[in-house]
């Protein structure tokens, strides 16, 4: 039998915030065996190459550049996670029944709370003590769940102009890279500062600027992420954007009006099913 209600939101906080601002959830997976350091070995061994990466976790909040390697392997990094002073992130972890069950069970808990849901995938950081996770945004709707240890996450709102430019939000939904984003500590003036413990939850709206620093103890945390026709019409009205500005013109902000949101979203739908059909011709 799937395991159910995992994760517990207030309905008011959740009807009032999801998607513009964060807020707390509760979840019942601290004790789970299926974050035990163990297994997540064997889940490291077993996921192909390509979806699991490991960095040093000893860097600079704003660091422009990729994260560097630690020079262990994935597996070893976990094994020393205390000491290695490194983070790993187990991508598209639904690939295994197992934690696809978690997912969607956790999803499920939300019931009507939550949008219809599409492209539903898992992420599981296992981080050293101290570890930093640098600036960045991610293109999804995001449950982040504490299963060990405590961190930290610095969040800012999605529409913070302050700390992230217009033509960055376009360029992570045009060309979706994993690059970190530049950081100056006075944005730290309009940040949501969110401590996690074990058996905690913080919501992340689509396209928030964040980053992260671990507690004390090797950390572990469940990142539980979906799309909905809410963040696809966003997504496609940014792609148009980021097109028309790579033509020279300055498209409007996106967000300000409704109704121009639509129609560039409509025009990049239309234009990705006639590629689509192309690609089928072909």
């Amino acid at each position: 039998m799937p395991e159910r209600n995992l994760v517990r939101a207030d309905p008011r906080a959740f009807a009032a915030y999801f998607d513009r601002k964060p807020f707390y959830v509760d979840h019942a997976l601290a004790a789970h065996p299926a974050f035990a350091l163990e297994r997540l070995m064997g889940l490291a061994r077993a996921l192909p190459e390509q979806f699991v990466e490991w960095n040093a976790g000893e860097i600079e909040v704003g660091r422009a550049e990729a994260s560097p390697r630690n020079g262990l392997s994935a597996e070893e990094t976990v094994r020393r996670i205390a000491e290695c002073k490194s983070w790993l992130v187990l991508k598209r972890v639904e690939q295994s029944p197992d934690y696809r069950a978690l997912l969607h069970a956790c999803l499920e808990s939300f019931g009507p709370l939550a949008p219809a849901m599409h492209d539903e995938q898992a992420f599981i950081f296992v981080s050293s003590p101290g570890a930093v996770t640098p600036f960045h945004m991610d293109p999804e709707h995001n449950f982040l769940l504490q299963i060990h240890g405590t961190k930290t996450v610095h969040m800012w709102a999605p529409d913070d102009r302050y700390v992230v430019g217009e033509d960055a939000v376009e360029e992570l939904f045009a060309a979706f890279s994993q690059r970190n984003l530049p950081y100056r500590p006075e944005f730290l003036q309009t940040a949501h500062v969110l401590p996690l413990a074990a058996g905690q939850g913080v919501h992340f709206p689509v396209a928030v600027p964040h980053w992260i620093q671990n507690g004390p103890e090797v950390s572990v945390s469940f990142s539980i992420t979906f799309r909905s026709q809410q963040s696809a019409r966003r997504s496609r009205a940014y792609r148009a954007n980021a097109k028309l500005r790579s033509l020279g013109l300055n498209p409007p902000p996106v967000g300000r009006s409704a109704v121009a949101d639509l129609a560039r979203s409509l025009a990049v739908q239309a234009l990705d099913a006639a590629r689509a059909r192309l690609k089928r011709s072909r």
